[in-house]
């Protein structure tokens, strides 16, 4: 929301005895939906994942970033039926546990950059197939999240690359220079799409994806980088974009529209390295085979990076302003 926008609500918080700043923080806040079966949001409303990035001006390095993550390229939904080609559909499984649920001690060896706590893994939580592996499971009791890259149960040993823990009701991001189950330090589960929402007809997130080359650099809200090329020509983690203002969504599916209207309004999140223009969504059977087929349509020209260094409010704290 512009800060005209969010000046034109202030006379009426004013007059019901809440602060400016309250009133500002009411202001820009989505409405929340919990996740499925939870009382539990991702984040709080004024998170960086939740924060409209639709007034934030162009970032001055924008045509470079597009331009070597790949200017021709289309996106491209990294979710969605598999057709075979893998046992289960493409895309990153969360999985959600109870009250009680057993946790486990897990061997990292990025050790010193994982929290070593107890992870709530076992048989009905499900991995990522394929080469990363990711684990990521929201505990629907106390809201927290829990997440592993490379993740492994063998001989009764559970072993992972990385493992990261939130509080799901915190703003409060990892250490700085902390990797996370994500190369960009972030958590993974807020980026993801996800059908329930879809279906619903509104995402208020912003959506993680990846680029094939990035600067060995970060911005916030990311903590840590994992880039090849020192000029800054490319982007670094934690770079967002949006789809242009202009770009017509009309002639698509509804359901097609419900996330073209969230690139507009949150934009994507650079969290990896990985194909250009590779965006994540929840591992699900529903995903329709016309709504990923019409996702691949859109043009990485499209996109522009924005400057979001005015949401900062603290380098240690997702909150935006």
């Amino acid at each position: 929301m512009t800060r005209l926008a969010v000046a034109a609500v202030l006379p009426l918080a004013v007059m019901s005895g809440m602060s400016s700043s309250a009133a500002a923080r009411s202001a820009v806040a989505p409405h929340l939906h919990p996740l499925p079966g939870t009382h539990c949001t991702a984040f709080p409303a004024n998170n960086v994942w939740h924060a409209s990035v639709k007034g934030l001006p162009v970032n001055s390095r924008s045509a470079e970033w597009v331009r070597n993550i790949g200017r021709s390229d289309y996106l491209h939904p990294d979710f969605g039926p598999s057709y075979g080609a893998q046992p289960v559909p493409y895309g990153i499984p969360i999985s959600y546990v109870g009250a009680g649920h057993p946790k486990v001690r897990v061997h990292f060896y990025y050790g010193s950059e994982s929290d070593h706590v107890r992870y709530p893994l076992g048989g009905n939580v499900k991995i990522e197939y394929g080469s990363d592996r990711h684990a990521i499971v929201v505990d629907s009791a106390t809201c927290r999240l829990y997440e592993t890259y490379d993740t492994h149960h063998k001989n009764g040993r559970w072993t992972a690359g990385s493992g990261a823990t939130w509080s799901l009701s915190s703003n409060k991001l990892r250490k700085r220079g902390w990797t996370s189950a994500d190369a960009a330090g972030l958590p993974i589960m807020p980026g993801l799409l996800r059908w329930d929402e879809v279906k619903r007809g509104y995402v208020d997130h912003a959506i993680r994806f990846t680029a094939p080359e990035t600067s060995r650099h970060f911005i916030w809200p990311a903590r840590h980088e994992a880039g090849s090329k020192s000029s800054r020509t490319f982007p670094p983690m934690g770079a967002r974009f949006r789809l242009k203002a202009g770009f017509n969504i009309s002639r698509f599916r509804p359901d097609v529209q419900v996330v073209l209207r969230a690139m507009k309004t949150y934009g994507l999140i650079l969290a990896d390295n990985g194909s250009p223009w590779y965006f994540q969504g929840d591992q699900s059977t529903r995903w329709p085979d016309e709504f990923i087929a019409q996702l691949k349509e859109i043009p990485a020209r499209a996109f522009q990076a924005v400057d979001e260094s005015s949401l900062e409010v603290s380098p240690g704290s997702g909150q935006a302003r």
